[in-house]
C-alpha cells in the first residue's frame, strides 16, 4: 500500500497499483493532480468523503489518496464496497 498523492502518483505511472482511495474532500490541486492519471491507466477508483477517515484508516491524521497494490486485496476492497456490509439490520459494528 502506499500513502499520499505523490506516492499514488509514482505507483500509478508505473503501473503497480490496482485500486486508488481518494478523499472527497482532497484539494483541488490533489485531485488534478490525481485523477487525470487514474482514468488514463484505467486504474479502479473509490471516493471516501473525507482525509481525515481516510487518513485513520492507515495510521495518519489524513491523506488524500491511498493507493493498494495487491491485486487480491483490491478484488476484495472493490467487493466489498459493491456488497455493502453483510451484517443483519440493527446489528453492530
Amino acid at each position: 500500500m502506499v500513502v499520499g498523492v505523490d506516492r499514488v502518483r509514482e505507483a500509478g505511472k508505473s503501473g503497480k497499483i490496482s485500486l486508488a482511495i481518494v478523499a472527497a474532500d482532497a484539494s483541488k490541486n490533489s485531485l488534478e493532480k490525481l485523477l487525470p492519471l487514474l482514468n488514463a491507466r484505467r486504474i479502479n477508483l473509490i471516493e471516501v468523503p473525507s482525509a481525515a477517515e481516510l487518513g485513520a484508516a492507515v495510521g495518519r491524521e489524513q491523506t488524500a489518496a491511498v493507493g493498494v497494490l495487491d491485486p487480491s486485496l483490491a478484488k476484495g476492497i472493490i467487493a466489498l464496497t459493491r456488497t455493502g456490509p453483510s451484517r443483519a439490520p440493527g446489528e453492530g459494528v
